[in-house]
């Protein structure tokens, strides 16, 4: 489960005596999620999200993920929003790490992705990067093509241990993407993490986008990519080019793709998938005993890698212009 830090019932209700909720009712640990310590607190005043950052998250960018929240949904789009306490402050401390009250988005995230939930993504993903064209903070994206070779070194050494030759694949494909990466696309705030289990639906609806903490500045067609990688491949590996062409449809009817994003979008899938293949592989190897997170198998990435390397371009994604 991801609750890292445990919270008694004396710190609780402390923190939570400085904001205009009423009385604590109930506090349950929350098991999705792999950064932060995550729970659905209940008060008199509702259901809510407490989340205790946990030390991978560097507490200077707090201020542009709770900041991006609220400017996203003063703009429209559904998403959770930062309680402030009675002194105006969303960032506050509890139990010795950065803490923050957010509001309860309800809905499910879907456990069976149906190409209707990639047609409703694709439209939120576009509304998301126009709504956040304003936003008047930046972040640098430290899990882009820059900070990749930092895992490369850190995983290399044992990643044959996993798979025999993953420790060249790795190496040879980040040289590929460093000497290939496009630099000039259409940039703002993206998600970065948009995976099924980020984004809510109520019936036929898309309900809200959750989890902006690994959301940054950096190439719109990056995040698009991101999403072909998590929700367009079956549970077999196979690419299932319907959904990705709904995907990009609804996201065109909204931000028009300019033609080089398109003839990027092949390299940018090969980078997403390097993306999580190494932030995968660097957990499997760093695992500590007894812990409540079990880690991502990094293999299902690589199986993506593999496919994106044979694409010639987007018409092999059964993508047109």
């Amino acid at each position: 489960m991801a609750v890292y830090t445990d919270v008694t019932d004396e710190d609780l209700e402390a923190f939570v005596a400085q904001y205009d909720l009423g009385a604590v009712l109930s506090l349950k640990g929350i098991a999705e999620g792999v950064e932060n310590s995550n729970f659905l607190l209940v008060t008199e005043a509702g259901s809510h999200i407490l989340t205790l950052y946990e030390k991978r998250v560097r507490p200077d960018d707090l201020p542009f993920f709770l900041g991006l929240m609220e400017h996203l949904a003063a703009k429209g789009i559904e998403c959770p929003l930062p309680v402030k306490a009675r002194d105006g402050a969303a960032l506050r401390t509890l139990c010795g790490r950065p803490a923050a009250i957010v509001s309860f988005l309800s809905g499910m995230w879907p456990r069976r992705i149906l190409p209707w939930h990639c047609s409703a993504l694709g439209g939120a993903l576009a509304s998301m990067h126009l709504a956040g064209a304003d936003f008047a903070l930046a972040r640098e994206n430290n899990l882009s093509v820059s900070g990749w070779r930092t895992l490369v070194e850190a995983c290399a050494p044992r990643a044959d241990e996993v798979k025999p030759g993953l420790a060249a694949a790795i190496t040879s494909e980040l040289a590929a993407l460093e000497a290939q990466w496009p630099t000039s696309l259409p940039r703002g705030v993206i998600h970065a993490d948009l995976f099924p289990d980020n984004v809510f639906f109520r019936g036929d609806r898309l309900s809200g986008l959750i989890d902006f903490y690994f959301a940054c500045t950096d190439a719109f067609a990056y995040d698009v990519a991101i999403c072909l990688n998590a929700w367009c491949f079956e549970s077999d590996g196979q690419f299932n080019a319907t959904k990705a062409r709904l995907m990009l449809a609804s996201y065109r009817r909204v931000r028009p793709f300019e033609p080089a994003e398109m003839d990027a979008l092949p390299l940018l899938a090969r980078g997403s998938a390097l993306r999580f293949l190494l932030t995968r592989l660097y957990d499997w190897l760093n695992h500590p005993p007894g812990a409540f997170v079990k880690p991502k198998d990094p293999l299902e990435y690589l199986h993506k890698l593999r496919f994106h390397q044979r694409v010639r371009g987007p018409g092999d994604y059964g993508l047109d212009r």
